[in-house]
C-alpha cells in the first residue's frame, strides 16, 4: 500500500491482478488499475501523485496515470521474477524495481532505458528508495542485509547486516 503525498489518496495492489486508488476521506474507489497478469505486490505514488508505479509477479513494474488509468509504460525485469519494490526518484523522472532475484533496477520512466543494474543481494529485495539528492540508493533484501549504493557508479558503499 503507499499514502499519496497530499494524504488523499491510498493506492493497493491486490491478488486479483490489479491496483485500486482510494479515496481516503469517502472510502470509495476512484480506479482500478488493470493490465497485469498476474498479482500486484508492490506500488508507489510519484512525489507529485501524477503517476503511479505498480511491481508484479508477472515478472514486470507498469507506470500509470493517476487520473485517467492509462498506461504510460512497462518495465520488464526478467523472464520469470517478481516485482517486490518499486520507488520513483524525488523528481519522478526515475523508478526503481527490486525483484526476485535479488537485483534493483534503475529506470528512465520516460524512455524506459534501463540506467543501471545493481547486482549484490542474495535473496528476494523487498524494498527500495532513492536518496533525496538521487546520489544514493538503498536496497533491503531478505538475505538479512540493506545495500546503500552509490547511484551513479552502480558500486556498493556499505552492507548493513541483520
Amino acid at each position: 500500500m503507499a499514502f499519496s503525498s497530499d494524504g488523499k489518496q491510498a493506492l493497493t495492489g491486490l491478488d486479483d491482478n490489479t491496483a485500486v486508488l482510494w479515496d481516503v476521506a469517502k472510502g470509495g474507489r476512484l480506479r482500478v488499475f488493470e493490465g497485469h497478469v498476474f498479482p500486484v505486490i508492490a506500488v508507489a505514488f510519484s512525489p507529485d501523485g501524477k503517476q503511479i508505479l505498480t511491481g508484479s509477479d508477472d515478472s514486470s513494474a507498469v507506470l500509470w496515470d493517476a487520473a485517467t488509468g492509462k498506461k504510460h509504460r512497462s518495465f520488464r525485469v526478467g523472464i520469470s521474477s517478481s516485482v517486490f519494490a518499486v520507488a520513483f526518484s524525488r523528481d519522478g523522472k526515475q523508478v526503481l524495481t527490486g525483484s526476485q532475484e535479488g537485483t534493483v533496477i534503475l529506470w528512465d520512466g520516460a524512455t524506459g532505458k534501463q540506467l543501471r543494474t545493481f547486482a549484490g543481494h542474495t535473496g528476494v529485495v523487498y524494498s527500495v528508495a532513492l536518496s533525496p539528492d538521487g546520489k544514493q540508493m538503498v536496497s533491503g533484501s531478505g538475505d538479512k542485509t540493506a545495500i546503500l549504493w552509490d547511484t551513479a557508479a552502480g558500486r556498493k558503499l556499505r552492507v548493513l547486516r541483520h
